[in-house]
């Protein structure tokens, strides 16, 4: 739209009304010529000097008008009525009605429309029947004459209409076109938002696997910022199945009817191995163009290497949990079994009896001891009583004391604690903090013969520095790296006296996890160990 100063008219019209502005009084004059040579007969013509001024000033409007567009609804309603003036008296002292160029009136009344609406059109047309009515007053002698005047005047008007009529119904269609187009444009938009906003990565091909469009979550997988629009598939995304065969994207898009979903295909991106859940489909429109019957395909790729990892340390840890369980049962339900028998038998000395009523009992601690890590690790897993709290750090640590106390002089162990004052408070899950403590101080009362186990908890500035030390028997260097393993245990003799799971430091780690802490250790062979961790106070103490 051509817009300027309260001016609203399309542009290719405007350039329509200034080209035929210029061309049809340019025909008019010629044809005014020829009535003035005699070539061609009107009654109308009044002199040389009349059809002289009409020609110029026509002329210098229709070249003025051509070559400076109106720049405001004033100017181009000046221009106007100077154009019918000029047409008006063309027909009253040139030419008559009763000429072919007659229904050029037209044009003033598409282009009154066209700049004024239907006022313009109607005051067009008003001037129109001004003109022929001072025509027939000025030739009341001729009534056939009259009759013409009547005949041109309608048959203007209904030019005139027809034409509007045609014009209307084109703008019609082109505003609808126009808004159709508009609408498919905010479609489009929405619908590409929407997808690039998607987590997955979402890609379409032509019936030959080359890639159309795709969103912003496709160049995140295959961590590139290189356009993939107009490239094969198969050279973006080199797949390969379980048996590290090449997945063939195209021919296997090709020979796809339905949705097709694979999640056993992976790829190498940046030197890492991605499992990648992929889904593609036939896009069929409604003039399907491709000999397949689609138009193309349609492919959403997720990457679900963290997921294909957990499900296979999951079914890892199902089968090494049921390996481990089976030991203690099996011993336990022999020796129960064995017991039982003995009972039954009264040449069986007391004594036999107690020992095996005894290693059964110790196999039930063990498995007491399992399900415990299990259900600890369990909890920890799915975030159960992991809401932060504030922790009193010197009642949890002495808590921690009276419970284990017992367990360390039983064994003639010191157990003792080195705090600083005030500790303060820390917050955290009061459950995860303290089975981790548990951890720490059960280890070392479990693998400490004689000597001491220390809890410290000292205080530096805003953070406080747990500590949990022993001088039971160590670990090696090489011991130190799988600690932290599922079942793990050291073939130290000295660590197979005792009775563990192997799960209580796999446990331990990921309870520092969810506290979000890292476990420091260090170890020296026959030397004792020392566990522990840092946390943030809730706050400083005054200075």
């Amino acid at each position: 739209m051509m817009k300027r100063a309260g001016l609203s008219v399309n542009q290719r019209t405007a350039a329509i009304i200034r080209f035929a502005g210029l061309l049809l009084p340019v025909i008019l004059i010629f044809y005014g010529l020829l009535i003035q040579l005699g070539a061609i007969q009107s009654d109308h013509f009044s002199g040389d000097a009349q059809f002289i001024l009409i020609a110029l000033v026509w002329i210098g409007l229709s070249v003025y008008q051509f070559l400076v567009p109106p720049k405001s609804k004033r100017m181009a309603a000046a221009r106007l009525i100077l154009f019918h003036i000029l047409a008006a008296a063309y027909l009253l002292f040139v030419s008559g009605f009763d000429m072919p160029f007659t229904v050029g009136w037209v044009i003033l009344l598409l282009a009154s429309l066209a700049y004024f609406s239907t006022d313009g059109l109607y005051l067009s047309i008003f001037i129109l029947f001004a003109t022929a009515l001072a025509d027939i007053l000025l030739h009341l002698e001729n009534s056939n004459y009259i009759i013409q005047n009547i005949l041109y005047f309608v048959g203007t008007l209904a030019v005139g209409y027809i034409v509007g009529s045609i014009s209307k119904a084109q703008e019609v269609d082109r505003e609808e076109l126009s808004r159709s187009q508009a609408e498919e444009l905010l479609q489009r938009d929405r619908m590409i938002t929407i997808v690039n906003n998607l987590a997955d990565a979402i890609l379409s091909t032509d019936k030959n696997g080359v890639i159309q469009v795709y969103n912003a979550a496709c160049l995140s997988l295959l961590d590139t910022n290189t356009g993939l629009e107009g490239q094969k598939i198969d050279a973006i995304l080199p797949l390969v199945d379980k048996d590290n065969t090449p997945f063939k994207f195209i021919r296997e898009l090709k020979a796809a009817t339905t949705v097709q979903n694979r999640d056993d295909l992976s790829i190498q991106i940046a030197g890492e191995q991605l499992h990648l859940s992929v889904i593609y489909s036939p896009i069929r429109g409604v003039d399907s163009h491709g000999s397949d019957g689609s138009d193309g395909y349609i492919v959403i790729l997720r990457d679900i290497t963290k997921q294909k990892s957990l499900e296979e340390e999951r079914d890892e840890f199902i089968s090494v949990v049921s390996h481990e369980l089976r030991t203690p049962i099996t011993i336990a339900e022999g020796t129960l079994s064995n017991l039982q028998i003995m009972m039954d038998r009264n040449d069986i000395p007391d004594a036999t009896l107690k020992d095996n009523m005894k290693v059964a009992h110790d196999q039930v601690l063990f498995l007491a001891k399992m399900v415990n890590d299990l259900s600890t690790l369990s909890r920890a897993e799915r975030g159960v009583a992991d809401a932060p709290e504030a922790i009193d750090v010197s009642a949890l640590i002495h808590d921690l004391y009276n419970e284990y106390a017992p367990q360390a002089e039983a064994k003639g162990l010191h157990f003792n604690l080195d705090l600083s004052p005030q500790l303060g408070e820390v917050v955290a899950s009061r459950l995860y903090l303290k089975e981790l403590l548990q951890n720490f101080v059960t280890n070392a009362i479990k693998y400490t013969k004689e000597g001491e186990v220390v809890v410290r908890v000292k205080k530096h500035d805003d953070t406080l520095d747990f500590r949990v030390s022993d001088t039971g028997i160590g670990m090696s260097k090489s011991d130190q790296t799988h600690i932290f393993e599922k079942f793990w245990r050291s073939e130290d003799y000295r660590t197979r006296e005792t009775g563990g799971t192997g799960l209580g430091l796999y446990v331990a780690r990921k309870l520092s996890k969810k506290l979000d802490i890292q476990i420091e250790m260090s170890s020296r062979l026959n030397h004792g160990s020392t566990f522990g961790f840092t946390m943030q106070t809730t706050h400083k103490d005054p200075e």
